[in-house]
């Protein structure tokens, strides 16, 4: 079975946005640990394209569109990294650089 790990600081930005878009996003987070990372596809999760090793949950709510950053680790850990609320069609760079620098702080300590 899988495990999910939340960085602090993504635990506190999900307290911060709206309801029914945390609970796409836990819900999205249930299906990753109920059927596995590489069960669950498009659209609720996607690849990031020029990322090996990181993924984005996908939770649109009447309020917006949040994206949750995050990668797989031995063990069958899934730890989620970095969340906000998209507000262009392409996620901005910056998002992502926080993302990986995260990802790297896990995988290499």
């Amino acid at each position: 079975m899988w495990v999910v790990q939340y960085d602090e600081r993504l635990e506190e930005w999900l307290e911060t946005i709206p309801a029914d878009i945390k609970a796409k996003v836990l819900r999205i987070v249930d299906m990753l640990i109920m059927f596995g990372p590489h069960h669950v596809r498009e659209p609720y999760v996607k690849h990031v394209e020029g990322q090996r090793k990181l993924f984005e949950i996908r939770a649109k709510g009447k309020d917006g569109i949040a994206r949750v950053f995050y990668c797989t680790i031995s063990g069958q850990r899934i730890v989620l990294l970095h969340g906000f609320m998209k507000k262009t069609v392409e996620t901005p760079k910056r998002e992502i650089d926080i993302a990986i620098k995260r990802m790297q702080e896990v995988t290499h300590g």
